[in-house]
């Protein structure tokens, strides 16, 4: 197996650590220099040399550097490498006319270098960042491929491109103007208006970018690449900020977009139902993140998904991931009788601006994790906040009075200074040197590596993380946690589902979510308080109901169903119209249809 070193320039710090890789690296103390500081004052490490012995990994006091083997399936498919020790790409995607691909992975192991690449951002460069990328070898390495045409016609200048990218919070400084005016000057089909309705954005065709909201920006990024005439679509993270109700519009669109147009589709997304649904195929991408990534061959939706939950490729005898991620199976009866330790009596609020929420009396019981359910602008956000004491109803009370609340609000601030460390301990103090502390929230969602990193510098999903165990890590009667999917994987949302039932389970504590993936309500979900009304106009609350009657409900008005997978037990979307989703249409169960593939 070919060994690869990688070094993070960002943490890497030659003039503060001492340089204590380079000091006791067994090749350079026997006069070797595979570890070294180059003439740009960067670390070098000389793969070719070294040994993998991992001893300048241990010293390194920032854990800058990393050994890995390159697993053998992947020996020979190098695609791009940014830079000498950086980042390694192995094989890229199939692209079918008239198909939707997803492309399903952690983040860090280079879904958007995929991306990249595949528009003519970047050039294949064969994982050596010095040689020049000659057109003859990227065309002889594809060739009797698919991606042969494909290159040969995208080296020629022949295939249009549109592509929908993730950082959507960045429209504003590249177009500081109205929506109305960003979209006629994408629109290759007169047809902005229709599009604008259907993704529920034409009340702010007026507004500038820079005065919207971040779903509002997700839904104009979204509209702009489906209006653009292209051969080949590709959508980052198409639903970040989305509620389920937008989540499935877009999905539609996008099916219906390779459909109508024949235009090829590449599609990254972390919500395992909404890939599903859209996806004709799926490529899994696995590897270590910041490390490299290697990119599966191609498999049927179901199949794709299921492989990448049990973390085992059996074509490619790889495993890249220790345990699957499991679903639990809910039964449809209601919740025994536990320890009531607080709640709250119905509520009325009515902001100035004229929106109205009405909450039904509701009880929250020890140890559970009751999850807020709805489209965006109902007042979910709002009833959290009521809970937490930050704003007062009109009328009604939480009992009891005097309740200690951990709140994660839907914003993460960056305002932060100093490390990840330094904040942890400023804000949790001997909490976090408990053993339950390091052991389920600081290794369950992987902070150690980022503890001295400087918080206004992490990514947003890194920021996400460190949100969740600021709020998990203090101690409350009640945590409030406010979309903490957002900018997170797969798996670090189901380890961020995790940490916060070991948080409650077992104790006197009750922790409310507000959350927009469906596979991840039901997972953390005891009961769920559904919200229902006019986005922006009026909402209500349900008191909590239990997971099945709350989603089939919900689903109901989403106008879509629901069935079980046999093998992972994972609930997946029915087509419209075919067997399974008729069947639960006739018989009223939206959400549990019988087990089928």
């Amino acid at each position: 197996m070919r060994r690869i070193a990688v070094i993070d320039r960002e943490k890497c710090r030659p003039d503060k650590c001492g340089l204590e890789c380079v000091k006791y690296c067994p090749v350079n103390r026997s006069g070797g220099k595979v570890v070294y500081i180059d003439e740009d004052d960067k670390m070098r490490i000389v793969e070719e040399l070294c040994t993998g012995c991992g001893m300048c990994v241990k010293k390194c006091p920032f854990s800058a550097i990393n050994i890995v083997r390159l697993p053998e399936p992947a020996e020979g498919d190098e695609i791009f490498r940014y830079e000498e020790n950086g980042f390694l790409l192995c094989r890229l995607p199939l692209l079918r006319p008239g198909k939707v691909v997803g492309l399903l992975g952690q983040n860090g192991v280079g879904k958007s270098t995929v991306l990249k690449i595949l528009s003519g951002k970047l050039k294949i460069n064969f994982g050596d960042p010095k040689r020049e990328p000659n057109p003859k070898d990227i065309i002889s390495m594809f060739r009797g491929s698919e991606l042969q045409q494909y290159f040969e016609k995208l080296l020629n200048g022949e295939i249009k491109i549109s592509i929908k990218p993730e950082r959507v919070d960045l429209i504003p400084k590249i177009f500081p103007g109205k929506v109305r005016d960003l979209l006629r000057e994408y629109d290759d089909y007169g047809a902005h208006r229709e599009v604008a309705k259907t993704l529920e954005i034409y009340n702010i065709l007026d507004s500038d970018t820079a005065s919207i909201s971040g779903g509002e920006l997700q839904s104009v990024a979204v509209a702009v690449s489906i209006l653009r005439k292209a051969d080949v679509y590709l959508f980052d993270e198409p639903t970040n900020y989305l509620d389920v109700f937008q989540r499935m519009k877009i999905a539609r669109m996008i099916r219906n977009l390779a459909a109508e147009k024949s235009g090829s589709v590449l599609v990254v997304e972390h919500d395992l139902a909404v890939l599903d649904y859209l996806s004709d195929y799926v490529h899994v991408l696995y590897g270590v993140p910041g490390a490299y990534g290697i990119v599966s061959n191609p498999y049927g939706v179901r199949e794709g998904i299921n492989i990448f939950l049990r973390g085992f490729l059996p074509d490619e005898n790889v495993r890249f991931r220790p345990e699957p991620i499991t679903f639990k199976r809910r039964p449809s009866g209601l919740i025994a009788a536990v320890e009531k330790v607080s709640g709250y009596s119905e509520m009325y609020l009515k902001y100035e601006e004229g929106f109205e929420l009405t909450i039904e009396q509701g009880e929250l019981r020890a140890g559970e994790t009751i999850v807020c359910v709805g489209p965006n602008g109902i007042g979910k956000t709002t009833f959290v906040k009521l809970i937490a004491g930050i704003i007062k109803p009109v009328y009604g009370e939480i009992w009891p009075e005097k309740l200690k609340v951990a709140y994660k609000p839907q914003y993460l601030r960056r305002d932060y200074e100093g490390t990840v460390r330094s904040v942890l301990s400023k804000a949790l103090r001997k909490n976090m040197e408990s053993s339950f502390f390091k052991s389920e929230i600081l290794n369950r969602l992987n902070l150690t590596a980022v503890m001295d990193r400087k918080v206004n510098q992490l990514s947003g999903g890194e920021l996400q993380r460190v949100a969740i165990a600021l709020t998990l890590g203090r101690d409350a009667d009640i945590y409030l946690i406010d979309e903490p999917s957002a900018f997170l994987d797969v798996e670090m949302r189901y380890a961020a589902a995790k940490a916060i039932k070991r948080r409650v389970e077992g104790t006197s504590k009750v922790c409310i979510v507000v959350e927009h993936d469906i596979l991840l309500v039901e997972s953390i979900a005891d009961r769920i308080i559904l919200f229902t009304g006019e986005p922006g106009l009026r909402g209500h609350a349900s008191q909590p109901l239990t997971v099945h009657k709350a989603l089939n409900t919900f689903l109901k008005l989403l106008d879509i169903t629901f069935r079980r997978d046999p093998e992972t037990g994972r609930a997946r979307v029915n087509k419209p119209g075919s067997r399974l989703d008729r069947l639960a249409r006739e018989t009223g169960e939206y959400f549990y249809t019988p087990t089928s593939s």
